[in-house]
């Protein structure tokens, strides 16, 4: 009998889960169809959740589960075996499933999106050098304050992060999505484009000023030498751990009039929207050595020096809290998926299953609860929450 959803009870992860993968439109012939794409996609996501990291783990531990599977859906048929999971994953059209995705996160978790850090990874060991097809790289929206990935955008091939921002930007932001969010994005989408797209939004932007815009740069960092400190509001900050201490100088100042003068140079880039500029000076102790630099950032948003700090800081927990994850625990670099769209596919599997994984709110590491809910039934269902939080 498929998952029944009680009438007066706040709809719960797992139903708006189920209900989302229920609506990508499956390729295939329906006469043909023995195992219903929502079966299909279930079983990958619950899975992937349960440390299983080929299409071969996985149709093991739905055969060992079928039980549990079968309290969601019918699995009439019982569940399709690593050949079949091959060809099918890699014919979901990517981009169906990917708008599932955000769909999904904005349904199960709807007031997470206040700073959102936007950032490409390389999923190393999915080229094809025999089919003449680069690695899949894939730029994610990652809410740094609820730890969710909230959305991906490929970028396409000889193409850089550029062409698929302002696509995932736009995506994310559909019916107000993004409405009153901070989005940071590295230098490389500090331009007038991409920050009118998240303007469009009703977002705020937050981008990284460095060498790509010499010319700006170069002006920012005068303007702050030169700038009375009665203008500037300044925050100190320290931090220790891993072996380092370290100090962080937050300067902002919101005289921000003369970067849209009309008497600068044809050509030279204006962010609409400026409201203020940001200077970080971080220097960091460790054994042996001292490291120091400065990092200049441009924003739409009026912030002040503490919620700025926090701002530039959070965009930096994409690396620990997103790529390294996807790495470390749950192999993605590894993974040898190359055919069809399958790398894709199962990169916004891992997205569902990380958002789900760490939604759980216990002291085990993630890598923990993956393996329990591998021997675990009643653990597996706790993870994908019977009932919202």
């Amino acid at each position: 009998m498929e998952f029944e959803f009680v009438e007066g009870f706040e709809k719960s992860r797992l139903k708006s889960l189920l209900d989302h993968l229920g609506e990508i439109e499956d390729p295939r012939d329906t006469w043909r169809v023995m195992h219903p794409l929502r079966e299909i996609l279930f079983l990958v996501v619950c899975g992937t959740i349960c440390d299983c990291e080929d299409y071969e783990l996985i149709a093991d531990w739905g055969e060992e589960r079928i039980d549990f599977l079968r309290r969601y859906l019918p699995y009439e048929h019982g569940v399709p075996c690593r050949r079949w999971l091959t060809i099918l994953m890699n014919r979901i059209e990517p981009a169906l499933f990917a708008a599932a995705s955000t769909a999904w996160v904005r349904e199960a978790w709807p007031d997470k999106a206040d700073f959102v850090a936007i950032d490409g990874k390389t999923l190393r060991r999915s080229h094809d050098h025999t089919g003449g097809k680069h690695a899949l790289h894939l730029v994610s929206a990652y809410a740094t304050t609820g730890r969710l990935v909230l959305g991906q955008e490929a970028v396409p091939d000889k193409a850089n992060e550029i062409s698929a921002i302002p696509a995932l930007i736009e995506r994310l932001g559909a019916n107000g999505g993004m409405s009153g969010a901070v989005i940071s994005i590295d230098a490389i989408a500090t331009n007038a484009t991409i920050a009118q797209t998240i303007l469009d939004q009703r977002a705020d932007y937050l981008l990284a000023v460095k060498a790509n815009q010499p010319t700006l740069r170069a002006e920012i960092e005068a303007y702050f030498k030169d700038a009375p400190q009665t203008v500037l509001e300044t925050l100190v900050d320290h931090d220790k751990g891993h072996g380092r201490v370290e100090e962080r100088v937050v300067c902002v100042a919101d005289d921000t009039g003369w970067l849209a003068s009309d008497r600068r140079f044809p050509g030279e880039l204006r962010l609409p929207g400026a409201q203020c500029l940001i200077r970080v000076d971080a220097k960091a102790w460790m054994p042996g050595k001292t490291r120091s630099e400065t990092r200049y950032f441009i924003s739409s948003a009026t912030l002040d020096a503490k919620t700025a700090a926090a701002a530039v800081r959070g965009h930096w927990l994409v690396e620990n809290g997103l790529h390294w994850v996807l790495d470390v625990v749950f192999n993605e670099d590894q993974s040898r998926l190359r055919k069809g769209h399958g790398a894709h596919n199962m990169a916004v599997v891992r997205h569902f299953a990380l958002n789900l994984v760490r939604s759980l709110n216990d002291k085990k590491s993630l890598r923990r609860r993956r393996k329990n809910a591998m021997m675990s039934v009643t653990y597996l269902e706790s993870i994908l929450g019977s009932l919202a939080r």
